[in-house]
């Protein structure tokens, strides 16, 4: 399976007659962009804007994000979801590089939302304050969900997807600046030195513990929460197989656009043939009664020892009730002989001195650590607010609060706000991005 990813840098965005890229410029013809999402009949108002690194801007509360791209074959970007359900990972695919589509809520936020500060001190906790970003403001008749604290952002998500296709196929005719080349050849039929290497297998956790369909990550369109682990090839995740889910805190968040751009997937690419042997992509899920926990452990393990793998990277999206998938996959797989290091951010508690996993083993003992939810935050005002911010403390967005009786409310009457990290937008980035670290005592 060869998969091109052909690449535009995006040096600006900018609103114009017609929608184009030329010359590293990306011109959207706004009125167009809107039209087209307002074909979907739930989607009942939108905007669209355009925020840069180092403007005064906040946006709240964010949804989704995702890559502007096309395929070149015709096949619709996320298979099975946006368009008829084909194989992804195979052939080429244009993508708008330094950039991204956000979702924003006009209104109403809910327990999965985030915030996004794209300048000061809030910048450096989200990957996104480096992109430029097309931001779709919209709401949706979704009357039911409104002032839900759970939301499945149904509409709004999809509009998304839709229009980062819509926009990314301005480039689908264009030759790229670069292309990526990703191919794995079958894994019983290497060359004798890659064999030799180390063999690495990475465990991917995506959010799927809901059991009302609609809130978990799709896998080409199928949600997760009804699929037992499974092996994959990793093209499939850089090329659309996965949609983003719109159910976990949103710092422990993978968003679409992280899928797409997953950097321990092209590290592990990068090593193999040289320091390691990379097997593939073990597709597990989240659950929520400790048998299925247990059992998705045990079918992790199991293909992990057939495919030949000697070491693992387990990485989980989300915290609390999740841990107890993540250590027991970690457990499973050093069971089997397999080493492990895991991916994961922790929960320790405003002060940082509680237990930072819910559920913990001594054989868990190699743990790339991504940052702790519960640390206060306190932010300056903004000169803009893009989305509603009165939402981070009314509509039960994890990280935000009304009131609390020693803090006061999350969002204060001069604009300027305290938060936990738990409500910054994919904060911590266990996908690979993540810069933070420990301070040392």
């Amino acid at each position: 399976m060869k998969l091109e990813i052909g690449n535009f840098h995006v040096e600006d965005i900018v609103f114009g007659e017609k929608t184009e890229f030329a010359q590293g410029i990306l011109t959207i013809n706004k009125k167009e962009a809107l039209d087209f999402v307002l074909e979907d009949k739930h989607i009942i108002e939108a905007d669209l804007f355009i925020v840069k690194p180092g403007d005064n801007v906040r946006l709240m509360p964010v949804k989704e994000a995702i890559e502007p791209r096309v395929k070149l074959n015709g096949d619709s970007l996320f298979p099975g979801y946006t368009g008829d359900l084909v194989k992804a990972g195979n052939g080429r695919t244009h993508a708008l590089k330094d950039c991204s589509l956000l979702v924003v809520g006009k209104h109403w936020g809910g327990f999965q939302d985030g915030l996004i500060d794209m300048s000061g001190e809030g910048a450096k906790y989200t990957y996104y304050s480096q992109l430029k970003n097309i931001v779709l403001v919209a709401d949706t008749d979704e009357e039911f969900e409104k002032r839900e604290q759970q939301k499945k952002n149904k509409a709004l998500r999809e509009a998304g997807h839709k229009l980062a296709e819509f926009i990314g196929s301005v480039v689908k005719d264009l030759e790229p600046e670069e292309i990526e080349e990703y191919e794995l050849k079958p894994v019983i039929k290497r060359e004798k030195r890659v064999n030799e290497l180390p063999s690495m297998v990475f465990v991917m956790q995506p959010q799927s513990q809901m059991e009302e369909l609609g809130y978990n990550t799709f896998l080409y369109g199928w949600d997760m929460n009804r699929m037992l682990p499974t092996f994959m090839h990793p093209n499939e995740v850089l090329d659309g197989a996965l949609v983003s889910g719109s159910f976990m805190p949103c710092s422990s968040k993978w968003s679409t656009y992280e899928f797409q751009n997953n950097p321990t997937i092209k590290r592990l690419y990068k090593e193999h043939g040289k320091t390691i042997n990379f097997l593939g992509i073990i597709m597990s899920n989240l659950n929520v009664a400790l048998e299925q926990k247990n059992r998705a452990a045990l079918f992790v393990a199991q293909i992990a020892k057939s495919i030949g793998a000697d070491g693992a990277i387990v990485a989980e999206e989300g915290y609390g009730n999740p841990d107890a998938d993540f250590t027991a996959c970690i457990v499973a797989l050093e069971d089997a002989g397999v080493k492990v290091v895991g991916l994961t951010n922790e929960c320790t508690g405003r002060d940082g001195q509680s237990q930072p996993l819910v559920s913990m083993d001594e054989k868990a003992d190699a743990i790339v650590s991504c940052g702790n939810v519960s640390e206060l935050i306190t932010l300056p005002p903004m000169e803009t607010v893009i989305g509603e911010l009165e939402s981070l403390g009314r509509d039960g967005v994890s990280g935000g609060w009304e009131n609390d009786e020693i803090l006061g409310p999350s969002v204060r009457s001069d604009g300027s706000i305290i938060m936990e990290n738990n409500a910054m937008f994919c904060g911590d980035q266990v996908c690979g991005w993540s810069p933070k670290t420990m301070i040392e005592f």
